[in-house]
């Protein structure tokens, strides 16, 4: 059986017909990743009658956590509710209302009300509606890919324990440390932002707050503040140099893309418990200092893909999500970019399955559709942070156009 690890594929998407995707066929389709994009690619596939597809994480289980606040917009919401997840689900607080308040010397001086097109869930929220719909059998823990290839002209899969897969469809949905990218498209790297978002769940009986809160209390920092199921869930930015990032955290930024609890010590806390007391009014002062579980993640930018889609030999394998370009968290679009993503390539896939649709064309028809909108947000991040005064400003590339 060969096998070749791609670390340079080249090639448009192909317009010829192909073997192992042939309409009318059931392929079969390997999701990689079991966080919010991937479960929700595996669900969509599955609703619409793929019967061989599964779904891999790297990680040994994939433990709740709390907090984690993320906003959806009408989209995604509508995805969801195809899937049979009602808001009710997902929605504790049926909130629109984003209240954008500047600070200044801990006061209040100015309050703006804006509507969000959408409501804020929480990931531990969503990621048990997804998993909980999952048929048996399909989500594989404990299954970290390291390679990809082929065998017989089919993609083939390498896995950490020395196991092989093969698939006629890969769907990397692995996150922003992907691995699918840096397999598929290895010349885009990620690279530290120049601050970080430090971010806390901070247990009240009863929260009086309903909306979200955003609070700018001046150049180099934001304070952001939701209610979710049982407290508070605050995020404060902070510019951080990566050598201060290394001494807080204990790794560089670029290799700790995410501070677990058991990464935060006693100088991050009281870094951020210091601009605290120096930036916030009281109240949220109380909020922060009171909170014992604590987590971070430094902003990260990325080259702007110029593709989503790459045949491996007679197969195919994309990037979704994260996976494709992580975006900055301001712009509240990583979660949507996702889920978007994926019921576009459910429906590309579906025409072509039961309909004979050209599979080459519905996939350039789908990242012309997609692409778009993901290099939109990469731009956008930069350009929140710099109106902010957050991090170390970098010239923006210019968006490319997509590969047809």
């Amino acid at each position: 059986m060969a096998r070749h690890l791609l670390t340079h594929p080249t090639g448009a998407p192909r317009s010829t017909p192909i073997g192992p995707l042939a309409h009318g066929t059931q392929p079969r389709i390997a999701v990689i990743g079991g966080s919010l994009t991937g479960c929700t690619t595996a669900l969509l596939l599955l609703d619409a009658g793929f019967t061989d597809v599964a779904l891999y994480e790297a990680a040994t289980g994939v433990a709740p956590r709390e907090g984690g606040l993320i906003g959806l917009e009408h989209p995604a919401l509508d995805v969801l509710d195809r899937l049979g997840i009602d808001q009710s689900e997902i929605v504790a607080y049926n909130s629109e209302t984003v209240w954008q308040v500047t600070v200044r010397g801990r006061q209040h001086i100015h309050t703006a009300q804006q509507v969000y097109p959408g409501r804020n869930t929480t990931w531990t929220l969503l990621h048990h509606a997804l998993t909980s719909r999952l048929p048996d059998g399909v989500l594989h823990t404990g299954r970290r890919v390291t390679g990809i290839g082929t065998s017989h002209g089919q993609p083939l899969l390498a896995f950490a324990d020395g196991s092989r897969e093969v698939a006629d469809l890969v769907v990397f949905a692995d996150g922003r440390a992907s691995t699918g990218r840096r397999l598929l498209d290895p010349s885009r790297r990620l690279r530290y932002a120049g601050y970080v978002a430090h971010r806390g769940y901070a247990p009240t009986p009863e929260a009086s707050l309903r909306d979200f809160l955003r609070l700018e209390p001046g150049p180099g920092c934001q304070y952001n503040v939701a209610p979710i199921p049982g407290g508070l869930d605050w995020t404060f930015y902070l510019t951080c140099t990566p050598v201060d990032y290394t001494h807080h955290f204990g790794a560089p930024p670029e290799r700790r893309m995410f501070a677990l609890p058991h990464h935060i010590g006693p100088a991050a806390r009281a870094h951020v418990d210091a601009h605290a007391t120096r930036l916030l009014p009281t109240p949220h002062v109380a909020t922060v200092h009171t909170t014992a579980v604590r987590m971070a993640v430094p902003v990260m930018d990325i080259d702007p893909p110029t593709r989503m889609a790459w045949p491996i030999g007679h197969g195919w394998a994309v990037l979704l999500g994260d996976a494709l370009a992580p975006v900055r968290p301001h712009t509240a679009r990583g979660a949507n970019n996702g889920i978007e993503q994926a019921a576009g390539l459910a429906a590309a896939l579906t025409q072509h399955r039961r309909f004979g649709a050209d599979l080459a064309a519905a996939l350039r028809g789908w990242q012309r559709r997609h692409l778009p909108t993901a290099l939109a947000a990469i731009h956008q991040g930069p350009a929140i942070a710099a109106a902010l005064g957050l991090g170390t400003p970098t010239p923006t590339p210019q968006p490319t156009s997509a590969s047809t």
